[in-house]
């Protein structure tokens, strides 16, 4: 098998790996109306392209770190989210020496700072990450706090665009408005109270042509408007919930953090370097930082190590798969 046909081989595994619905939530479907946005080819690889093809030292925006019970507060994150960012910008900035920038809620800063440092990153001002990426000497991120506030979400992803100018903007479980303007949660919910509108930002840089990546489970993600027809037709009440934000190239899995770390997977197999593998330990360990700072397991309503109600040893496996596989085919197909 020529390398060609055996990263195509690989990106199916990734896709069909990620997607493995194990909360029935219908993202199967999802995945397939992904692929048929993409004339056909594998979500996980054209976000892998997408990502291989950034300049060295390029700036990447990335939103992650979803409110999950915005109506009794704005200070509890959910689980799924950080861990799979934290984890592909660690792969971007080990292969590519990215600019990493976070976009979130205030309330939400200090508690993805604290995973973006389990994950190796400092935390510093945007000028001094920008600086450290310039020179290669420092994995860095910095956070960005955006409005919350409706009325204000366009001038100030205007503004905002202006200022950091993104090569690339990434998106992992974070809730889009639907059609009716509401944020809702998956049991349709609306938990928009004290939610950063980041999905404003995402819609000018697509009408601006800056290239836009996003990573969902549910239906209710930015990026998902891409499938809103195969959204309502597959998701408990889809059609009500469906975002209407879109995005370059769609990445469905059923759950996110395992479609971050497929993507991650498939980029180490396109630079050739296993370094930049997520592993079994990393997100053990990322998992458990997220206890200790108090990001909830959506779905059982509590502070654990588990995410989206599935058990952290079947994230744990999910990830030593996919480290397997790429792994292998990196070693196979070393120079």
């Amino acid at each position: 098998m020529n390398k060609a046909l055996a990263v195509a081989a690989l990106d199916r595994r990734l896709d069909l790996l990620s997607n493995i619905d194990v909360g029935g939530r219908g993202v199967e479907a999802l995945l397939e109306a992904s692929r048929a946005a993409l004339s056909g080819a594998s979500p996980v690889g054209a976000a892998a392209d997408l990502l291989a093809g950034l300049p060295r030292g390029a700036t990447v925006l990335y939103t992650t770190g979803s409110v999950s019970r915005a109506w009794i507060s704005p200070r509890v994150g959910e689980n799924d989210g950080p861990a799979g960012t934290a984890a592909l910008a660690r792969a971007l900035t080990l292969g590519l020496g990215t600019h990493n920038v976070v976009v979130c809620e205030e309330t939400l800063v200090d508690g993805l700072a604290a995973i973006f440092t389990t994950a190796g990153f400092s935390v510093l001002s945007f000028d001094e990450a920008k600086k450290a990426s310039q020179d290669g000497s420092l994995a860095t991120v910095s956070f960005e706090p955006f409005t919350v506030n409706t009325h204000d979400a366009e001038r100030e992803a205007e503004a905002l665009l202006a200022r950091i100018e993104p090569d690339l903007l990434i998106s992992a479980e974070r809730v889009g408005r639907a059609r009716d303007g509401v944020y809702y949660s998956m049991r349709a919910i609306d938990y928009g109270q004290g939610r950063a509108r980041i999905d404003h930002i995402f819609d000018l840089a697509n009408a601006r042509g800056i290239p836009t990546l996003c990573v969902g489970d549910g239906g209710n993600e930015i990026g998902m408007g891409l499938i809103a027809d195969a959204v309502a037709r597959n998701v408990k009440h889809g059609e009500k919930i469906g975002a209407v934000s879109s995005c370059g190239v769609l990445v469905t899995a059923a759950c996110s953090n395992w479609g971050c770390t497929a993507i991650a997977a498939a980029l180490a197999a396109r630079l050739g370097n296993a370094a930049l593998l997520h592993t079994p330990a990393r997100e053990e360990h990322l998992l458990r930082r997220g206890v200790d700072v108090g990001l909830i397991n959506s779905v059982d309503n509590c502070v654990d190590a588990n995410v989206d109600g599935i058990p952290a040893v079947t994230h744990l496996a999910l990830v030593q798969l996919m480290e397997t596989i790429a792994g292998r085919f990196i070693a196979q197909n070393a120079a």
